[in-house]
């Protein structure tokens, strides 16, 4: 493993640091939780870059509320914790096929200078997402998910390590990063506390001597 020189940093840093594998933090609010029947109302993923020093900080995020696919199922349950009316004449929305297609080409394009081969979804309860991500690549027939197709960082397991709570307002609280209980349940907002979470915590085990391995 390639020794991490703050004043001549690798170009490749992020990528030796998470095995060729760029983390995408990913938030989606939904109308249930079946990932092949049930609709994606918003998604939001946070692209995650390392800077000079070592540390993880956010790099560029995207946000788009998403037309419910044909046939969707839709669980008034669902609709009332989020608060998200699908049908609202002001929402703007656009085609779950081209919202996947966006946010696939921003993250294979973030790869590239990073020298990473793959992106590995970040998420509070992180196979929530991912599930709801590959169900809508199959279903479009999306050929370059730039995701790994099963592994993934999960910031509620990680928070139970480092904080003793995997829930996210609970874990932020404890570390420190503010949350508004009334913003929370927007894929935008939840995806920006979870890759705070995310690289705080990363970023505390590098202070406590984890990283790099010796």
């Amino acid at each position: 493993m390639q020794e991490f020189d703050s004043d001549n940093p690798p170009q490749n840093a992020l990528a030796e640091r998470f095995r060729t594998y760029m983390p995408v933090v990913v938030d989606i609010e939904t109308g249930g939780f079946n990932s092949q029947t049930d609709a994606i109302l918003e998604i939001a993923a946070v692209v995650i870059a390392m800077n000079a020093e070592g540390y993880l900080e956010i790099e560029q995020s995207l946000f788009h509320r998403v037309i419910p696919f044909e046939g969707a199922n839709l669980e008034e349950a669902a609709l009332k914790f989020t608060g998200i009316d699908p049908f609202h004449p002001l929402r703007i929305a656009r085609p779950e096929k081209d919202v996947f297609q966006n946010l696939f080409k921003m993250i294979r394009d973030a790869m590239k200078p990073k020298a990473c081969k793959r992106a590995v979804l970040v998420g509070h309860n992180a196979h929530f997402d991912h599930g709801f991500v590959r169900a809508a690549s199959a279903r479009h027939g999306l050929k370059r998910d730039p995701f790994h197709p099963f592994s993934c960082f999960d910031t509620a397991t990680l928070s139970g390590l480092a904080f003793g709570q995997t829930v996210l307002s609970r874990a932020c609280k404890v570390a420190g990063i503010d949350f508004d209980e009334a913003e929370a349940h927007s894929a935008k907002y939840d995806a920006d506390r979870t890759a705070q979470l995310f690289c705080l915590i990363v970023n505390r085990y590098k202070d406590l001597g984890g990283w790099p391995p010796t």
